[in-house]
């Protein structure tokens, strides 16, 4: 045997990715002391799949902003602030997150400020520059860490005060 192991079940996989919608009802929307985030998110490609390809890459990326239009949703329920947005790495899939803050008891960081932020894309992989692009609705913003990655919010969806 070479090494390489192979994968059952992918089929399933991506099929149950497509349709399936994640569960949020732990989260609390409506009781005002304790609807609160404190940097609350969800990853969607847990074991790294799209690092191999971004055709393996593409349907955790429809599922993330899937899952972004059902938590604008539910934050309409929250007497609070709050601020709304996908992290996107360059080239690690696994990190790609949709992140929910409020202000919360835990730290004095709402609203959450990244530094260093610009409006000129940072990101080398050019499928997925391709795709956030093509997407309607968003904005984004880029920066650069240990690896490039883009921020991408809605205008009037919580906060948006970013740069």
């Amino acid at each position: 045997m070479n090494g390489i192991k192979k994968h059952r079940g992918l089929k399933r996989y991506y099929k149950n990715l497509a349709s399936k919608v994640d569960d949020w009802s732990g989260l609390n929307f409506t009781d005002q002391k304790s609807a609160w985030f404190d940097l609350w998110h969800t990853h969607f490609d847990w074991r790294g799949y799209g690092n191999d390809s971004f055709r393996k890459r593409k349907p955790h990326l429809d599922k993330l902003f899937r899952h972004f239009e059902l938590l604008e949703q539910k934050a309409k329920n929250l007497k609070t602030d709050y601020q709304i947005w996908a992290t996107i790495l360059d080239f690690h899939s696994g990190s790609d997150a949709l992140f929910l803050h409020t202000p919360n008891p835990n730290h004095n960081n709402f609203p959450l400020e990244i530094k260093n932020l610009t409006y000129s894309s940072t990101l080398k992989n050019e499928d997925l520059n391709s795709y956030l692009k093509n997407l309607k609705g968003y904005e984004i913003i880029y920066g650069n860490a240990d690896e490039a990655f883009c921020i991408l919010y809605k205008k009037n969806v919580g906060l948006t005060n970013w740069l």
